[in-house]
């Protein structure tokens, strides 16, 4: 049904309603009114619905074909977008109050790693004038709608065009290379070709000032009215006078010729390029060479160049790059695709900044206006060294490249050389360290006979000024000094040391000596040759030494002495002594034996203490022939199979010679021998001798009557021997007096000769292999424990 037919239902019931009603009585009026009312009500309920769902529909309608659109709007813009940015130039629109769209390739204008954002900030990449020149018709552009069409220079030497018109409420910027190829000047004319039908001649010499090659600009008649300064430097270089204003004729030319080529002699072959304009003409040379005459001059030294190891870069006048060499890529680690012939250094500058490898600066741009100076000096520069983030140091040399400029560059990677300097520094000052720290006197000096290094030392031995003769004095003012301090002979020793030092011989050798001074001190010195030719000198005083070599010296003869007299003494001990003693013996035994019985007991008791001290006598002077021949060398063992109970009834006839039964003072011997005991081998004589001297030492020790006990046991291998006594203990001179020969301080005659007799023992126990240990006894008493190898010759074998 449509809204029609939905509208007429209702207004056609409403219209029966009074019709119904003429047929009524008025009594039912009273009832059909109400009804009347609700069918209206609800055929008005009907109809709003009906409208109400219908104009919601057509809207839902409305707004999809809306969206629709947008999105195709939408579309059209981004594609628009696309176009514009795949361009290469730069546009900035303004309007409204926010920030202005940038859309294009940043890349196209401003240098390489450039965010677009940053063509906003003019002074990052244009010279000051040209940016203050920018900012104006910026201001005009966006504040009274004034549109402009003009030229750039950029920071880095390109040309752009840039081109700005209101639109609207807002504006526009546009940003291109003023030229299509590198090089295509031609391009650069045709798009001033607006400005100069206009009769614009100014604008035509702005953009013509802007050329790196020659260009000049005619008027109607054809006369030169305008050269940049590249024309002026072309004709000035053929001997002709040029200013702007006033040019010159390079050479003869039909003035409105569309090409010419044009041989200038000496500065190589040149195509003439002319644009006709309205008011006149305008072009330029373009070099048919690839290479202008001082390139030209360095072609020849570009396979040199590849050969060497140094990096190596040549530039033209115009900053292109015409020579480099493989060390100068892999130096700065470029690959040679980038490196081609006519890319300007400034591009060169731009990349390794942007991939890290130049001096972190603050202010990139003016340290890269410093550096490219070079291009205007005569003479060889050397800049400061270049501190690369990697960690490298570069030494980078500039020199004129030709007389027609251009730079070669020359770097040089310090980094391996600046390390080993301060390594060598760090060794030399070592060196200085340990020189100063040695007690001799060192100098080191030259083939001319000049001191090349030494320490505070040779100052203060030779007294010498040190501060006072400068850097690297002569050995003769070392001379002469000395001679001042030292007058006696101080000049003439190092007259003498001189002859070494000066000996270019190449066969001399070393020299050592002795000086004796005049002043008392002795100096040892010793001359050394060094490999590189220079002589080395140390001093040593040693006069305090030599007076303690001299003291033990003298002491060593006295010892010497003393043991000759020694000696001399064992000698007449055993030659001397024992002839009157065997004489002393025999006397007494004969008034004991013959004449015994003439004699009382008070008389026999004083025969029996002469034999008793004539037999320890004996025993002494044996103790010490025995140590003297252990001292010589010469003391030797007889081994042989011993029987151990006869050993100590030797030892116990000993000791009864030598403590006699006199008034109740026989020592009272108690022997344990263990049963069984195996087979022992030893020097049977040495053993006695042992036995006795510890057993008569016990002897002594012991209190009258006092027991002495002798334990013989084995264990293991080897045979024990103990001796105990109840004598005061065992002593500190005692235990001193088994490893010593010294007699220690003794208090009691009784006690005398411990030193000597227990001296005896160690000796001859260890001639055997065996050990000997004291200790004391609780609660009194000591002991002596003597440990002895079974077999005393195989011992003596193995050791």
């Amino acid at each position: 049904m449509g809204f029609a037919a939905l509208v007429s239902a209702p207004l056609t019931l409403m219209t029966a309603v009074p019709a119904l009603a003429q047929g009524f009585v008025p009594a039912s009026l009273g009832g059909i009114a109400p009804l009347a009312i609700a069918l209206g009500a609800g055929g008005f309920a009907l109809l709003s619905m009906a409208v109400l769902r219908t104009i919601l529909t057509d809207n839902r309608t409305m707004r999809r074909r809306a969206a629709e659109q947008i999105a195709d709007l939408r579309a059209l813009v981004d594609e628009y977008e696309n176009l514009i940015s795949g361009g290469s130039e730069l546009t900035i629109l303004w309007g409204g109050q926010g920030s202005p769209r940038i859309l294009g390739q940043s890349g196209a204008v401003l240098p390489a790693g450039r965010q677009p954002q940053s063509v906003l900030n003019l002074h990052t990449w244009l010279g000051a004038a040209e940016a203050n020149r920018m900012a104006t018709l910026l201001d005009e552009l966006r504040l009274q709608g004034r549109g402009f069409a003009t030229s750039l220079r950029t920071q880095d030497g390109k040309l752009v065009r840039a081109t700005g018109w209101a639109m609207g409420n807002g504006a526009a910027l546009r940003l291109r290379p003023a030229f299509s190829q590198p090089g295509d000047e031609a391009a650069l004319l045709a798009d001033n070709a607006a400005e100069a039908a206009a009769g614009d001649l100014e604008g035509a010499r702005t953009i013509l000032g802007l050329l790196a090659q020659p260009a000049f600009l005619r008027n109607g008649e054809g006369q030169l009215v305008y050269a940049n300064d590249a024309y002026c430097a072309l004709a000035r270089a053929l001997g002709k006078a040029c200013t702007e204003t006033r040019p010159v004729e390079i050479a003869e030319a039909a003035p409105g010729a569309a090409q010419a080529q044009l041989d200038l002699a000496g500065q190589g072959r040149f195509e003439l390029v002319e644009t006709p304009l309205p008011a006149g003409s305008a072009g330029y040379l373009k070099p048919l060479d690839t290479a202008k005459p001082a390139e030209a001059g360095l072609a020849h030294i570009g396979g040199i160049i590849d050969a060497l190891a140094t990096p190596i870069a040549i530039f033209n006048a115009r900053r292109e790059l015409t020579q480099f060499n493989e060390a100068y890529a892999r130096l700065w680690n470029l690959d040679r695709s980038f490196l081609a012939p006519g890319l300007d250094e400034r591009a060169i500058l731009d990349k390794l900044r942007t991939l890290g490898m130049l001096p972190n600066q603050v202010d990139y741009h003016t340290w890269r206006a410093k550096h490219l100076e070079s291009y205007g000096r005569q003479t060889p520069f050397e800049a400061e060294p270049w501190h690369l983030p990697d960690g490298r140091t570069i030494k980078v040399i500039s020199a004129p490249a030709g007389p027609n400029g251009g730079v070669i560059y020359v770097f040089e990677d310090l980094t391996e050389r600046l390390a080993l300097e301060s390594t060598n520094r760090s060794f030399t000052n070592v060196l200085r360290e340990s020189m100063n720290a040695l007690s001799e006197a060192v100098a080191v000096f030259g083939t001319n006979g000049r001191l090349t290094l030494s320490n505070p030392q040779l100052s203060k031995l030779w007294k010498l000024p040190m501060n006072a003769f400068g850097a690297n004095p002569h050995i003769d003012q070392l001379a002469e000094a000395s001679g001042v301090a030292i007058p006696e002979d101080g000049a003439s020793i190092w007259r003498d040391l001189k002859r070494s030092i000066v000996d270019l011989n190449p066969t001399r050798t070393d020299r050592t000596g002795r000086i004796n001074r005049s002043d008392g001190r002795l100096i040892d010195y010793a001359i050394t040759r060094l490999p590189d030719g220079q002589t080395m000198m140390t001093f040593l005083d040693v006069t305090e030494s030599a007076s303690y070599s001299k003291v033990l010296k003298e002491r060593n003869d006295a010892l010497v002495a003393a043991d000759r007299l020694k000696d001399a003494f064992v000698e007449n001990v055993s030659y001397e002594l024992r002839s009157p003693l065997t004489n002393i013996i025999g006397f007494a035994d004969l008034l004991s034996g013959t004449e015994g019985g003439s004699l009382n007991d008070r008389q026999r008791d004083y025969i029996d203490y002469i034999r008793a001290s004539s037999v320890t006598l004996g025993v002494l002077i044996d103790n010490i022939l025995d140590l003297a021949s252990v001292d010589a060398g010469i003391a030797e063992l007889n081994p042989e199979v011993l029987d151990v109970p006869g050993l100590i009834d030797k030892a116990k006839a000993g000791i009864a010679a030598t403590f006699p039964e006199v008034a109740g003072e026989a020592p009272n011997l108690v022997i344990e021998i263990e049963p069984g005991l195996p087979q022992f081998t030893a020097d049977g004589t040495r053993i006695v001798q042992v036995l006795y001297n510890l057993l008569s030492n016990a002897a002594r020790f012991s209190p009258p009557g006092g027991e002495i006990r002798l334990a013989v046991s084995h264990r293991g291998d080897r045979m024990l021997f103990v001796i105990e006594d109840e004598g005061p203990g065992i002593t500190d001179e005692m235990k001193a007096a088994i490893l010593t020969r010294l007699d220690a301080p003794q208090t009691g005659g009784r006690q005398r000769g411990a030193g000597l007799a227990l001296s005896i023992v160690r000796t001859f126990v260890n001639l055997h292999g065996g050990t000997i240990s004291a200790e004391r006894r609780e609660p009194k008493g000591s002991r002596i424990i003597v440990n002895l190898p079974m077999n005393s010759a195989l011992a003596g074998v193995a050791e």
